[in-house]
C-alpha cells in the first residue's frame, strides 16, 4: 500500500470535511463552549480555579476557547495561544482536577453532540489535550522530578 502524500492544505481539508460530517461546525463549538464552561462555574470542586483566573471577565476566555476548540476539532488556525504556560500557572490545580474537567466534558458532549460519532471525536482530542497539560504541569508520575 503506498502512502499518500497530502499538502497541508489538503490534510486541513480533509479534516474539516470530517468534522462537517460529524456535525461539528462552528455553531456548534460555540454551544458546547457556552455549555461546558457554564458547568465549570457550577461545579464546586473546580469552579474556584477558574474563578480565581478569570474572575467575571468570562467573554474573552470563551472566545479564546472557541477559537482552541475550532483549531482543535477542524484545523481552523484561529487559535493562537499558549496553553502550557497559561495552565502551569494554575498552581491550586491538582491532577484530579483534570479528571473532573474531562467527565464535565463528555457529559457536556453526550447532552449537545450533533451526532453520537462526535462523542469519541472530542474525547480523542480533550484526552490527549488533558493529558499533554498534566504532564506539563505535574510530571510523569514515577520519573526523577515529577511531582
Amino acid at each position: 500500500m503506498a502512502t499518500q502524500l497530502r499538502t497541508a492544505q489538503e490534510r486541513r481539508q480533509a479534516i474539516q470535511k470530517n468534522a462537517l460530517l460529524l456535525g461539528i461546525d462552528d455553531a456548534y463549538v460555540s454551544i458546547l463552549v457556552d455549555t461546558f464552561y457554564d458547568r465549570i462555574r457550577a461545579d464546586d470542586r473546580i469552579s474556584h480555579i477558574f474563578a480565581n483566573h478569570i474572575g467575571d471577565n468570562w467573554e474573552p476566555h470563551l472566545s479564546k476557547m472557541k477559537d482552541f476548540w475550532t483549531s482543535v476539532a477542524f484545523n481552523a488556525g484561529r487559535y493562537s495561544g499558549q496553553p502550557v504556560p497559561k495552565h502551569q500557572a494554575l498552581t491550586e490545580a491538582r491532577p484530579e482536577h483534570f479528571d473532573i474537567w474531562l467527565s464535565l466534558f463528555e457529559q457536556t458532549l453526550k447532552d449537545t453532540a450533533p451526532t453520537p460519532d462526535a462523542i469519541p471525536y472530542f474525547m480523542e482530542r480533550a484526552t490527549r489535550i488533558a493529558t499533554s497539560l498534566q504532564i506539563a504541569m505535574f510530571g510523569t508520575p514515577g520519573l526523577p522530578g515529577s511531582k
